[in-house]
């Protein structure tokens, strides 16, 4: 039984068995943001068609919200990401009130973690923190108490089939003003590690000065995913720094500039080769913002991933 559910169509095992590195090749579709919002069902033939077998949904939710994908009611989308063999194991649902100390409504996670399960992830991934908190001073107190919030939303989603992991930018990065460390390391110490995985954007941590094989090491098995995003080399300056510290958050991300996977300046090979002993099972090809024609540039990461890094 465990040998025929790890087969994939055309005989290929879900793991590659040199390397043990996962063969489906996903995409977080909010990097199609503006064609998905255009025409989803087409955006998806032609992600599909390109190759991609998993995709990362992600969702903006509002207070009475229509639980609805780029207009397609989550029924829909399920038939067609079905229709397309396409699946997908994770989603980025936002938890602004729950994560916002003196509010923590449970609204947006009850709503949220219904369509996560109607789609049949396996994760429900909470992208960033408030908005508030992107600027804040960053606190070894704020951060437990995301840790608190998370191993709740944990217990809850454990009823709905469902593991919960966050997925990190640049801010969780900066030196604590209350404590040593980072506001990263408090959440892996003080999350239950049997429920509360991490979503590794290999951009934005090394973007922040850190190495994403010394984060695998830290916490082994609690990785489930990688955002694979390439650096522009012409552009690889750090962003948490000294000099850096008196600017706000969208002007800090106005400076990164992306690149399609393998053109870059991140060894992947490097990254990849400690991924399997950091519990990685889904590949994740993103990239922010696209000055390229946009099927074209995901098609080239793509091929990356499947000739370069999987082989």
């Amino acid at each position: 039984m465990i040998a025929a559910g790890m087969m994939l169509p055309g005989g290929l095992s879900a793991f590659a068995k040199e390397n043990g590195l996962p063969k489906k090749i996903g995409i977080q579709l909010y990097t199609m943001r503006d064609q998905l919002d255009k025409n989803a069902k087409e955006t998806l033939t032609r992600i599909a068609k390109i190759g991609y077998q998993e995709v990362e949904t992600y969702y903006g939710y509002q207070p009475g919200d229509p639980g609805k994908f780029w207009g397609l009611p989550v029924k829909e989308l399920k038939a067609l990401l079905k229709s397309l063999n396409i699946v997908s194991p994770s989603g980025h649902y936002g938890l602004n009130h729950f994560l916002t100390k003196g509010n923590e409504k449970d609204d947006e996670l009850k709503a949220q973690v219904e369509y996560a399960a109607e789609l049949g992830q396996k994760y429900f991934v909470v992208p960033a923190l408030p908005f508030p908190e992107w600027d804040a001073p960053a606190t070894a107190d704020y951060y437990k108490f995301v840790s608190d919030q998370l191993n709740k939303a944990a217990e809850y989603c454990k009823k709905s089939g469902l593991h919960v992991a966050y997925h990190n930018h640049f801010w969780e990065f900066k030196p604590l003003t209350d404590a040593t460390g980072t506001g990263y390391e408090v959440m892996l110490k003080n999350t239950d590690k049997s429920s509360v995985f991490f979503e590794l954007d290999c951009f934005w941590a090394i973007k922040s000065g850190f190495d994403p094989v010394k984060l695998f090491a830290q916490a082994p098995g609690r990785f489930f995913a990688l955002h694979v995003k390439d650096i522009d080399k012409a552009k690889q300056e750090v962003l948490v720094s000294p000099e850096n510290a008196n600017k706000k958050a969208m002007e800090l991300l106005s400076m990164a500039s992306f690149a399609d996977v393998g053109t870059g300046a991140v060894d992947f090979k490097r990254i990849l080769a400690k991924a399997p002993a950091a519990g990685v099972k889904h590949l994740y090809v993103e990239q922010d913002r696209i000055v390229t024609e946009p099927f074209q540039s995901i098609t080239n990461s793509y091929k990356y991933v499947r000739n370069t890094l999987l082989k």
